[in-house]
């Protein structure tokens, strides 16, 4: 199939506006270059093509992911820090988002920790910019990991996900206040693909409304079921999918972050652990984007144990990064194998 010159300069900011179809080719590029990836193929689609990686905060996956996707694809990134641009001394993203596309071929952003500052900025480097821009994760979606998340579990439950049960829920975590875009992400896309969604969290960690209305509307759109609890059980009761992990205080995310550890102490037993993996399916997935919070978020038996993807969902990062920067970087049409 070749058919993929329309995403070329296509800004990658949500899920949501991307429509079905056009996520079912991202989906289908990935599987594509993953399997080239495993046997030894090139796959240089971008050759000569620079790429600029924006962080506001730390990563792992997400840096790694699109650095190595970009060489493998036959370009280059360029790691950038805050402290290191002009940013820091309060350059506009208009003026970042001019010069880097004269630069290069595309922007990605990192910029996820304060509620209602890293979509805002990145849509606005992205009306400025002459190239795409890719949401390597804000405040509100993690456009990257969710699309991993979607690969994984189709490829270990099939295309055909009606009926499954999803549960995203809040975990306890010490460790320091996570951004809302995972499970933001996650309710908004999974319905659109066919999964029951459940999210569960305590009162205190409630996620903004314009993600639930969201996820409510695409459920409805693809006749599925979005449903809130307020414990873990209910969640994962029947469950076929389940992500467990820790989130900020949407209140106080931005202001006082410690807040919300101090509050989180008082649901310590929000922790995904063999007694309520008992409660799923028995085939059940257990996911995490990663890092984990070994010994709160999830316990070692389960995350170790044999319904853990969480390797191999880090994995497809990777390959859905490649995708994503190839679809919407390439001068041409990128043939694939469906």
């Amino acid at each position: 199939m070749t058919k993929t010159a329309l995403f070329k300069g296509k800004d990658y900011i949500t899920t949501q506006e991307w429509t079905g179809a056009e996520i079912e080719t991202l989906l289908e590029v990935s599987g594509d270059l993953k399997r080239k990836f495993k046997e030894h193929v090139p796959h240089r689609h971008l050759p000569d093509k620079t790429i600029f990686l924006m962080f506001f905060d730390k990563s792992t996956r997400t840096r790694n992911s699109f650095e190595a996707g970009i060489t493998q694809l036959g370009g280059h990134a360029h790691f950038l820090t805050a402290e290191v641009m002009q940013v820091s001394h309060g350059e506009s993203p208009k003026d970042t988002g001019i010069i880097l596309s004269s630069y290069g071929h595309g922007i990605a952003i990192r910029h996820d920790l304060i509620p209602g500052e890293g979509n805002s900025y990145m849509r606005e480097v992205a009306r400025w910019a002459s190239v795409p821009v890719i949401n390597m994760q804000c405040d509100v979606d993690h456009p990257c990991q969710t699309l991993a998340d979607l690969m994984t579990i189709r490829e270990k439950l099939g295309n055909n996900l009606r009926g499954r049960k999803l549960a995203v829920t809040w975990a306890y975590a010490s460790s320091y206040a996570k951004p809302l875009s995972v499970p933001q992400g996650l309710i908004m896309l999974m319905p659109r693909f066919g999964l029951d969604v459940v999210l569960a969290n305590p009162l205190e960690y409630r996620l903004m409304p314009e993600t639930l209305k969201a996820a409510q509307e695409n459920a409805c759109a693809a006749g599925v079921k979005f449903e809130v609890a307020d414990n873990m059980d209910d969640a994962f009761r029947d469950a076929d999918v389940v992500i467990p992990k820790s989130w900020g205080c949407l209140d106080t995310m931005g202001t006082k972050p410690e807040e919300s550890l101090r509050i989180a102490k008082q649901y310590r037993h929000w922790i995904c652990d063999a007694a309520k993996m008992k409660l799923t399916r028995p085939d059940t997935l257990y996911m995490h984007p990663l890092p984990a919070d070994r010994g709160n978020e999830v316990t070692d038996e389960v995350i170790d144990g044999p319904h853990s993807v969480v390797f191999q969902e880090a994995e497809n990062r990777l390959h859905t990064a490649k995708a994503i920067m190839a679809l919407t970087m390439a001068d041409g049409n990128i043939a694939y194998d469906a």
